[in-house]
């Protein structure tokens, strides 16, 4: 069976790629299970630079193919931001929770119809002889008042897709996966991948 790393040290990141990418014929391996795999600076100015650094160095680490995604939120009124810095938004080695709570403080004041966010996932798929493909997820929503739901992670708590009723984290992983910006991104790197 032909196999696959996958460059994250995210469990629950982990989780959601694997059951997305499953029934394909590969194996699914997670990166974190590779002793003394590199802890990948994002130090790129996007997502796509980001993406590919990661793919790049832990393909070349375990000489297999590696799947690797960067994703950013974009909040319209916070001029873009926390944008490719979501998961260190709060700070460096700030929670989920951290993030969400500086989110809130932020949104406050923002009225409804002026808290449009778009999450932005970009995938890459490094091969050991150094050919990659990247593909691109997005999902236009809001930015909630308050935490609902106890599933998802991240954002989850406060991002509502634009046309649903429920919060990402609300939803199952097999609902958020159909719609999210990160499922619509695995969903065409699945395409790549059945292609191999």
């Amino acid at each position: 069976m032909k196999k696959i790393v996958i460059a994250t040290q995210n469990r629950n990141k982990f989780k959601e790629m694997e059951e997305a990418l499953s029934g394909l014929g590969w194996e699914i391996l997670p990166g974190f299970e590779f002793p003394g795999i590199p802890e990948v600076v994002e130090d790129g100015a996007t997502l796509e630079e980001n993406s590919l650094k990661k793919a790049r160095e832990v393909s070349k680490f375990t000489s297999l193919p590696a799947l690797s995604d960067d994703t950013g939120l974009f909040v319209d009124a916070l001029d873009g931001q926390p944008g490719i810095y979501a998961a260190r938004f709060a700070g460096e080695n700030c929670t989920y929770e951290d993030n969400v709570r500086k989110m809130l403080v932020l949104m406050e004041k923002i009225q409804e119809g002026k808290r449009r966010a778009v999450f932005r996932t970009v995938i890459t798929i490094f091969y050991p002889d150094d050919r990659s493909e990247q593909v691109t997820g997005e999902v236009e929503g809001n930015i909630v008042r308050e935490s609902k739901g106890s599933g998802g992670f991240g954002y989850d708590p406060i991002f509502r897709p634009t046309g649903f009723s429920k919060v990402f984290a609300e939803m199952s992983l097999a609902e958020k996966n159909k719609i999210s910006h990160r499922g619509l991104a695995l969903q065409k790197a699945r395409e790549l991948l059945a292609r191999r």
